[in-house]
């Protein structure tokens, strides 16, 4: 295998307003963000759907199972899986920068596992049929799409999932690369193993993709939100707003 040239890494950068403490890559875009007063609250609305994965879940599951989050980004998500869930929690992240700053300055649970290295190299050496929950949120600096988005990448997605283990991806839903990153989602999971929610008003799409999921009724998938709602509301977590905006991956084309 040919060797990878070295990637010059954005420097971290970090600011804050209305209580909220944001991280960014040398640039204005904002890469994640915690409330300083309050950690464990979901503070940005497109990550907030990211959690969105978690209704395709039963109720009397959640907890079980490894988390891997791909990109740690301002560790959000991280310390929702291993506080608030109290999943087994891997989080890989190239940048060792994003790691320092995230122990210094947003809470990065001790009982998570960091991982520094590539997420596509993580996911060639990870053992098939391992992971439960997986989240995706993968950009650059310049935040204008994601840094890995091919069908082989989702199709390892795809395979270190165990049966019934589901993908939430964040992508930007009105840029030109939607259209195409859904579909190739949707060649490696499955067409009837992939929706997506209503981009958020910045642009953010986020997209679920289960392994084998078998999709429960509309009265299982409202009592599901209920569960959540009333086990993690006051955290930035509103479900049943949630299932108003799913729509399958067919209902698209």
């Amino acid at each position: 295998m040919p060797r990878k040239e070295a990637v010059e890494l954005p420097p971290v950068t970090l600011s804050e307003e209305g209580g909220v403490r944001y991280l960014h890559l040398g640039t204005i875009w904002i890469q994640g963000g915690m409330r300083i007063s309050k950690p464990q609250v979901v503070a940005i609305d497109y990550v907030q759907r990211m959690l969105a994965s978690l209704l395709w879940l039963p109720t009397d599951t959640l907890g079980q199972g490894l988390a891997v989050q791909l990109g740690l980004g301002a560790g959000a998500l991280t310390r929702f899986t291993a506080q608030q869930l109290k999943m087994a929690t891997t989080v890989v992240e190239i940048n060792p920068q994003v790691i320092q700053v995230n122990g210094a300055w947003f809470a990065l649970p001790r009982q998570a596992e960091v991982v520094r290295g590539d997420a596509a190299d993580w996911l060639r050496q990870a053992q098939p049929g391992t992971v439960r929950l997986l989240h995706v949120d993968l950009y650059d600096h310049e935040a204008a799409a994601p840094v890995l988005d091919d069908e082989d990448f989702y199709r390892a997605c795809c395979a270190v999932l165990e049966t019934g283990g589901v993908m939430s991806v964040n992508l930007f839903g009105r840029h030109a690369s939607f259209r195409d990153s859904i579909q190739r989602i949707a060649r490696a999971f499955g067409t009837d193993q992939v929706w997506s929610l209503r981009p958020t008003r910045e642009g953010n799409t986020v997209v679920v993709a289960g392994r084998d999921v078998v999709v429960p009724g509309r009265d299982e998938l409202m009592q599901r939100a209920a569960h959540l709602e009333t086990r993690f509301g006051t955290l930035g977590l509103p479900a049943r707003k949630w299932l108003r905006m799913v729509r399958p991956y067919k209902a698209r084309d």
